[in-house]
């Protein structure tokens, strides 16, 4: 009979079948994971590596090195018998955000992290792969398990860093390299309509069941009163922000929240990030390198108070993410995600109900980043992955162009400060029935 568990430990909800399938399963994968994130740092140099443009980003060796440290220090020093660190001074340099822990290298500071080189770092995976390796040969009790898994979807999350970081550099730098060429006939598109889905609303039970991976953010399950509303089929696009733009969205202060018409001022916005008007057109820096702005495709690159800004203009609101959630559950979690090798996002595709609901662009919701009723972070390090963030932010939903495959759910939920804006992040609109 199969040995069924559920268990909350580290910051993570894992409920499996039986540890032997699992960590056949859960090895694959993070073979797989783990080269994937060799092979996107592939078309960098060593000396693109090193460099963080903003103190938002990291460079792409601290992504290399501190998803590679994350397994070192909460599963392998504790797993692994007979484990020796491969640089004790590697765990300053490359712990994020884990006080408990202990001191870490300033954040605004990593791209000052010269040594160690990118040879090093990779000499660092290469060291933990092996041991790595050398675990799977054991018979893992189940919090290894759930670590392994935390540390899979945990490398997932810098691997869409890792994009989005390169990409503002690039876009800082006076050559605007493009990350990828772009596929022979990759051009402009046409937008579809823009239709209205209409929900019931009722008391709904929201958040994760508890059935396979889920962080703790997106628990416990728990009952929310939704009134009637409707979302738009698609996201706003590149045309319809030209629209807003045009009639003075970003010179109009009562269409903005006090704190971002003061953003708007002393950052002289005028459009998203990386757009720049050049010999008569309009064109914005990508991993593809500087390209045209698609009008049908979504706006990417907006801050949440833009895209409050943008809504108040057109008549509408943003989502709640509960309204977001009940809505995703009429469509299939599938979407224009890395795997399709976009690297952009695109133009809703024809067809009747809600489109892009996942991939393309993570979209605000009108919904703070705060605990679900009844939420208990995890105790120790690990459960400082998700809780202490719970104030100032903002969350989105439904993952975008540079998003691994399988990452998301209905149920997960991204968070960020509401002027930041260097992710793929846009909007869909909604209104009250």
């Amino acid at each position: 009979m199969m040995n069924l568990h559920n268990v909350v430990l580290a910051g993570v909800v894992l409920a499996g079948t039986s540890s032997q399938t699992e960590s056949a399963s859960l090895r694959d994968r993070l073979a797989a994971t783990r080269a994937l994130s060799s092979e996107l740092a592939s078309p960098l140099s060593d000396e693109d590596q090193v460099v963080q443009a903003m103190d938002d980003a990291s460079p792409t060796k601290w992504h290399l090195a501190h998803t590679t440290w994350f397994f070192e220090a909460f599963l392998l020093k504790r797993f692994l018998a007979g484990y020796r660190v491969f640089d004790e001074r590697f765990e300053y340099c490359f712990n994020s955000y884990y006080e408990s822990v202990g001191p870490r290298h300033p954040r605004p500071k990593r791209g000052l992290l010269t040594r160690p080189s990118a040879q090093d770092v990779r000499a660092y995976r290469a060291y933990v792969d092996a041991a790595l390796d050398r675990l799977f040969d054991m018979a893992l009790p189940p919090q290894a398990l759930e670590l392994i898994e935390l540390g899979i979807n945990h490398e997932q999350q810098h691997q869409e860093l890792l994009l989005t970081d390169i990409l503002s550099l690039f876009a800082a730098g006076p050559l605007k390299p493009a990350y990828r060429e772009a596929s022979p006939g990759v051009g402009a598109g046409e937008a579809a309509p823009l239709a209205w889905v209409s929900f019931a609303g009722g008391i709904v039970e929201l958040g994760h069941d508890g059935k396979g991976f889920a962080y703790d953010n997106e628990g416990p399950r728990h009952e929310e009163l939704i009134r009637p509303f409707k979302l738009a089929s698609r996201l706003v696009t590149n045309a319809e922000w030209s629209e807003f733009i045009a009639d003075g969205g970003y010179a109009t202060p009562t269409l903005w929240l006090a704190h971002g018409w003061n953003t708007v001022k002393s950052q002289d916005w005028d459009g998203p990030l990386y757009v720049e008007q050049a010999e008569g057109s309009t064109i914005q820096m990508s991993l593809l390198g500087f390209r045209a702005v698609d009008p049908a495709a979504p706006v990417s690159h907006v801050s949440y108070y833009e895209a409050d800004a943008f809504a108040r203009w057109a008549g509408y609101r943003l989502p709640t993410e509960f309204e977001w959630e009940v809505a995703a559950g009429s469509v299939p979690v599938e979407g224009r995600t890395l795997g399709h090798g976009d690297l952009r996002p695109l133009p809703a595709k024809p067809g009747q109900g809600l489109a892009q609901m996942f991939g393309d662009v993570w979209e605000w919701t009108g919904s703070a980043y705060l605990p679900y009723p009844g939420f208990k972070a995890a105790p120790g390090a690990v459960g400082e992955y998700n809780g202490k963030f719970m104030c100032n932010q903002f969350v989105l939903r439904g993952g975008s162009c540079v998003t691994p495959e399988g990452h998301v759910r209905r149920t997960y939920r991204n968070f960020f400060y509401p002027h930041q804006r260097w992710q793929f992040t846009g909007l869909r609109l909604a209104q009250d029935a």
